[in-house]
């Protein structure tokens, strides 16, 4: 139990983190600029990861980083963008917590991986909460910027997903650096073609970027897909519920945005829902590898070798998907 809540804790700076971006993308970063906007987030915490995995992906990795650096990175960075610059922090925010049951519903499809009631309760419970912060909304909402919000989180959801169901002999580090760059670097060729080179920004684009680049995305990344190694994935997405909650608090203490107290009986709702969406133990999939890892452990498996009294460890050669 010990060790399961462990993992939970960092799961947990993932969506904690996302949701300081809305605010800090509100607040500071240029609202003209979505692509380069999602370019200069992602592409330095690529080649940072990168830097600190040193291995580059072989055969169907190729596609596969392709594949999810757009659903995860490139196309989802965009619309979060576009999200943020058009909804108060507390709705962007909250419009993501639809994310633990779409991401249950997927895992069941994609990966076989079967409800667990009390997860399925605790989403349930979170998105009870995340109705009340939106309903009582006394901000105006754009429509628009809902659309954008409601289709991050959907392709993200399937991108996590299809992470869990492809990557368990993969190391985090690889996992997360490979997708960066692939989403990155297509974001980096897509602002170019759309709206030319950046413009000149100043000390406070600067420091937000240098945020969301390092925190809330590499660091971030890393802790969400450790957490999908080690734990279901509607467990991950229960606690992907601290996203609004984040949001939500930022923006009322730091941007005036209100806080009834019907919202606040939202918060504690998805705190709830958190909870008991862990209640059950988790065990690492076949295949984990440690996250902190940057290459393949060998299966040191014992076996007693015929007419001799010691024991031999095996060595299974490493695989590559």
């Amino acid at each position: 139990m010990e060790d399961k809540w462990r993992w939970v804790l960092v799961t947990a700076v993932a969506p904690i983190a996302w949701g300081s971006t809305y605010f800090v993308t509100k607040q500071l970063l240029p609202a003209d600029s979505p692509l380069w906007g999602a370019a200069i987030r992602a592409l330095p915490a690529g080649i940072l990861l990168m830097l600190l995995a040193r291995r580059r992906p072989r055969g169907v990795w190729w596609w596969r980083s392709a594949v999810l650096g757009i659903l995860n990175v490139g196309a989802f960075f965009v619309l979060l963008y576009v999200a943020a610059q058009l909804l108060p922090s507390s709705v962007a925010a909250s419009i993501m917590a639809a994310a633990p049951l779409v991401m249950i519903g997927l895992a069941w499809a994609l990966a076989s991986e079967r409800p667990v009631p009390r997860v399925v309760a605790g989403a349930v419970i979170g998105m009870l909460g995340v109705l009340l912060i939106v309903a009582t909304s006394s901000t105006g909402v754009n429509a628009w910027g809902v659309i954008a919000s409601a289709s991050a989180m959907v392709m993200s959801a399937l991108g996590y997903v299809l992470s869990k169901r492809w990557a368990s002999d993969i190391p985090v580090l690889s996992l997360t650096a490979w997708q960066l760059l692939a989403g990155g670097g297509a974001l980096t060729v897509a602002a170019l073609i759309f709206e030319g080179t950046p413009s000149a920004l100043d000390t406070g684009a600067i420091l937000g970027f240098a945020y969301v680049s390092v925190i809330a995305t590499a660091l971030a990344f890393w802790c969400w897909f450790t957490g999908l190694k080690r734990l279901s994935a509607g467990t991950v997405g229960v606690i992907g519920l601290l996203n609004p909650v984040t949001g939500v608090l930022l923006g009322t203490i730091f941007a005036a945005e209100p806080l009834t107290i019907i919202q606040i009986g939202g918060v504690l709702l998805v705190l709830l829902g958190v909870v008991v969406g862990q209640q059950r133990s988790a065990r690492a999939a076949p295949g984990t590898v440690s996250p902190l890892s940057t290459k393949n452990e060998p299966d040191r498996r014992i076996t007693r070798q015929p007419g001799s009294s010691e024991s031999q460890p095996i060595s299974s050669p490493e695989r590559e998907r």
